[in-house]
């Protein structure tokens, strides 16, 4: 699924501002920036039902002559599927939100502003009646469709809610009401990018005649603008999306302080890997589970240097060739240009510790930055220092290869985030390494990081245990700040639903939130 990452992107620091006054430039800016969310959640939703469509042993056109039951891979499948699918609509109602507050305001809402704010209708709704048509066919289907989704906190009968929200009369109306006010301000089209949208999707609208009561709605139109639309919200999505309209993505929110990451710093050794997740980041959409991050600690020259000074290693390095025995010698003859910029300090004078794929590619960047988020723990893998050097030395050769925005990881060209940990520390001819087991999403193998921590949870204290827990700082919103929690809270980690912030329980204050603590 593409628009993994991109939502973090320039795109959100202008659409997830806080509403304020603003001049022209603000609002062509903020509109600039939602109609490029809108564009990359249209493409995940279109990702989405393309593949339900080739998947006809999944979602049938037709219900089966004999009842069937799904798999236990094929339900997980299903279930995937559904969350990936309402992250993107999620997204999507709070762009919605925002632009219908800022569409009341004054000035009067403008032809550009209106054409941002029915795209966003459009595509929930258009996409929304596509995964209905694709998935109705077969009650098996239905049935785990209507199972609880704890990825993201979903309770039991939530297709059912969506169906009822996209299949009723309400909708219908207000699609109407914004086909009208649409077509009057049309002059203005050409100013979003988003009007070839904006036309295939009401084609498809207007072609299906899904949308019940379209004809008839049209004369009750001026009604329904008088009255700002239809109030009927898919309930499950209601506190999630008035959470993302309201979210500041800006620096200095997260909770990690700048103490706790230099006492995080303190306890890690080159080859740790990081797990992060930011709360005021919509970077989750279109990953499963709470965890949606990881990094590999690959610590500085000196760090390195101290730490890959074994006889073992030192032994190895003979057979690489290197004159020395210093492990800093292989890493500067091997791969030079990723040497010398991984040894160079930041904007801010901090030094790369950290090899990370984000949307930008394969990158250096410091622990200070990395570990800025919400929530952080660090794994030691259960392999020899060698095995973890020759792990840090594969890093190395990925860095500077673009974010595989595809998520797939059959592909060298381009990775994410947990690819670069995987294939850094994969088992190969010669060295032991660690071999998580890969899931399939969208017919895509892959490790998603909240599947490492439940790997770590379900082989606790057996021989397939592959890592050992080494710090976990649980972010608690409520508190205002990150709490070092323990290995329990750690393994438990990987169930939490998603959008864990809305359910998260209050936590006893632990002393103020000071740059010490």
């Amino acid at each position: 699924m593409r628009a993994f990452w991109i939502l973090v992107l320039s795109c959100f620091f202008l659409a997830c501002a806080p509403a304020r006054a603003a001049s022209a430039d603000d609002e062509a800016r903020r509109n600039e920036g939602e109609a490029a969310a809108i564009l990359k959640a249209r493409e995940g939703l279109a990702d989405s039902v393309t593949y339900m469509a080739g998947r006809m042993d999944l979602f049938p056109a037709h219900a089966p002559e004999k009842m069937r039951v799904l798999t236990s891979s094929q339900s997980q499948e299903v279930r995937d599927l559904w969350g990936r699918f309402l992250d993107y609509q999620l997204m999507l109602d709070a762009s919605w939100r925002r632009l219908s507050e800022r569409g009341q305001q004054e000035p009067p809402e403008d032809a550009t502003h209106l054409a941002v704010r029915y795209a966003a209708f459009l595509t929930r709704y258009r996409y929304a009646l596509e995964f209905i048509r694709l998935a109705d066919a077969d009650p098996a289907v239905r049935i785990v469709l209507n199972e609880p989704v704890t990825e993201i906190g979903l309770p039991g009968r939530s297709y059912a809610d969506f169906k009822f929200r996209f299949l009723h009369v309400a909708m219908a109306g207000e699609f109407a009401a914004l086909s009208a006010s649409y077509a009057a301000s049309r002059g203005d089209e050409k100013a979003t990018p988003l009007g070839p949208a904006i036309r295939e999707d009401e084609r498809y609208l207007w072609r299906t005649g899904r949308a019940h009561g379209l004809v008839n709605t049209l004369r009750n139109a001026g009604q329904i603008v008088q009255e700002g639309g239809s109030k009927l919200i898919f309930p499950a999505q209601k506190g999630i999306s008035e959470w993302m309209g309201q979210t500041r993505v800006a620096s200095g929110d997260f909770l990690m302080s700048a103490g706790q990451i230099a006492a995080l710093h303190a306890k890690l050794r080159p080859g740790d890997i990081l797990l992060e997740r930011r709360e005021w980041y919509l970077s989750n959409i279109g990953l499963p589970g709470f965890w949606p991050h990881a990094a590999l600690y690959i610590g500085d020259a000196q760090e390195r240097g101290a730490y890959f000074d074994t006889p073992e290693i030192r032994a190895w390095l003979k057979t690489q060739g290197v004159t020395g025995e210093r492990f800093e010698t292989l890493l500067q003859t091997r791969y030079p240009r990723a040497y010398r910029l991984a040894g160079q300090p930041g904007e801010a004078g901090a030094m790369p510790r950290i090899i990370e794929a984000v949307g930008k590619g394969v990158i250096f960047t410091s622990l200070e930055h990395s570990a800025a988020a919400d929530s952080v723990a660090a794994l030691r893998p259960r392999l020899s220092r060698l095995e973890v050097a020759q792990a840090v030395l594969k890093s190395f050769d990925y860095f500077g290869r673009p974010y595989d925005f595809d998520f797939d990881f059959r592909t060298d060209g381009q990775l994410v985030c947990t690819e670069l940990v995987f294939k850094s520390y994969r088992t190969e001819k010669g060295r032991r390494g660690l071999d998580w087991p890969l899931s399939v999403i969208a017919g895509r193998p892959v490790l998603t990081a909240n599947n490492i921590v439940r790997h770590f949870d379900e082989t606790w204290e057996t021989p397939a245990q592959l890592v050992d827990l080494v710090a976990f700082f649980d972010g608690h919103a409520r508190a205002g700040q990150a709490q070092e929690s323990d290995l329990e809270s750690f393994r438990a980690s990987w169930r939490r639903p998603k959008w864990h912030i809305l359910v998260q329980e209050p936590q006893p204050e632990q002393g103020s939130r000071q740059e010490g603590n």
